[in-house]
């Protein structure tokens, strides 16, 4: 894992869009940018899609995250929302493939967890959390800013395990190969009969 990065964090919407800049510079997390990209005043869904396109290439611009990372959609009981969220998280991934960037995805379930602790806590046990965690006094009008800004945290929290694990796992010792008989040969004489 890298000492420096920047995560963008989204919470994709198709009425309001979440998101949340978090820069880690040795192991110390810090709140960049959080806000929300408000769409409902926008009728035609296309429109919308495209808003969250250029905002999405907006922060990636300005900021030059390291990562990405991205609230998968939950099952509801409404396709048709359904159908529209998973398109504006469509959108969200290929704005940022197209910088060259891969978008890791995180359920609702998980970002809770790896932030208090408890896979269904509230959305304000996660605000309570991250104004502890990072420090945010701000006044916070939408929960959508703040759930990206989870989901981000959950990237970093996600990848510092991950590293802890690669270093802490038993290494594996693997068989020398060789090239040709003259090299085996060379290297095991006390197998030559």
């Amino acid at each position: 894992m890298k000492d420096s990065q920047i995560i963008l964090g989204i919470d994709p919407g198709t009425l309001v869009m979440g998101y949340g800049i978090i820069s880690i510079n040795k192991s110390n997390v810090s709140l960049v940018e959080m806000g929300v990209l408000q769409l409902s005043k926008h009728k035609d869904h296309a429109e919308r899609l495209h808003l969250i396109f250029k905002k999405m290439e907006s922060l990636i611009k300005v900021h030059q995250p390291t990562a990405v990372a991205i609230e998968a959609p939950f099952f509801g009981k409404n396709v048709q929302s359904m159908l529209k969220l998973g398109r504006a998280q469509g959108v969200a991934i290929a704005a940022a493939m197209m910088t060259g960037l891969h978008a890791e995805e995180y359920s609702p379930r998980k970002v809770k967890q790896s932030i208090t602790g408890r896979g269904n806590a509230t959305k304000e046990q996660v605000l309570n959390m991250l104004q502890h965690t990072l420090n945010i006094v701000e006044d916070v009008r939408f929960m959508d800013a703040t759930d990206a800004v989870a989901v981000a945290l959950c990237h970093y929290y996600q990848q510092k395990t991950a590293a802890l694990k690669k270093d802490n796992a038993p290494k594996i010792r693997t068989k020398k190969t060789t090239n040709s008989w003259a090299s085996f040969i060379a290297e095991n004489p006390n197998r030559i009969k």
